[in-house]
């Protein structure tokens, strides 16, 4: 027969410090987070805005999201490691499923740590800069007879854009892992 608990003010107070809660919500924030803004916030901006106003909510938004991903993944780690010991036990053997739970986060970490640090800075300055030649040439970056100089920042932020696509698809995707086996399996450790 199963086991009826009953809540109390105690129980619900180490229910919300514990752990294992914290973990989870860490979890659901991210994996939420990373869903949203790829799938759906930054769809209807992208249909609801106006292009430069589009691209300066970008600028704004995506630095706050690659930070949040970076810190709550490495909270997640940071505890996946404690308490699932052999993540360091065999690092080398990602077959083993607590090393490869921590590869995942690890992924993340290093694919919004990219967006965040290189590739989405860099992103933004070449959309700044096409929106600055815009103005000088009285063209839109994608009318027909746009300078060679428009046409090389309109390739150069293409290949960044699609870079920061992969890596937060990536990170998704290794969250996405990452949330089956804790479904599957639990986050206590031993």
């Amino acid at each position: 027969m199963a086991k009826v608990e009953i809540l109390t003010l105690s129980s619900l107070t180490t229910l919300a410090v514990s752990p294992e809660s914290l973990y989870l919500l860490a979890y659901a924030w991210t994996f939420g987070m990373s869903v949203w803004i790829s799938f759906f916030g930054g769809v209807i901006a992208f249909k609801s805005l106006p292009r430069h106003q589009f691209g300066a909510l970008q600028h704004k938004t995506f630095p706050i999201y690659f930070l949040l991903s970076i810190v709550l993944s490495s909270f997640m780690l940071t505890k996946w490691t404690f308490t699932h010991p052999d993540v360091i036990t065999h690092i080398y053997r990602p077959n083993v499923a607590d090393v490869a739970q921590a590869y995942a986060l690890a992924t993340v970490i290093l694919m919004q740590g990219s967006n965040r640090f290189v590739v989405g800075p860099l992103t933004s300055k070449t959309m700044f800069q096409r929106q600055r030649l815009e103005k000088e040439e009285g063209k839109l970056y994608n009318e027909p007879g746009v300078s060679d100089a428009m046409k090389a920042l309109n390739r150069r932020f293409g290949m960044l854009h699609g870079i920061s696509s992969l890596a937060n698809l990536f990170a998704i995707i290794a969250l996405g892992f990452h949330g089956l086996w804790i479904a599957h399996a639990g986050v206590k450790g031993y």
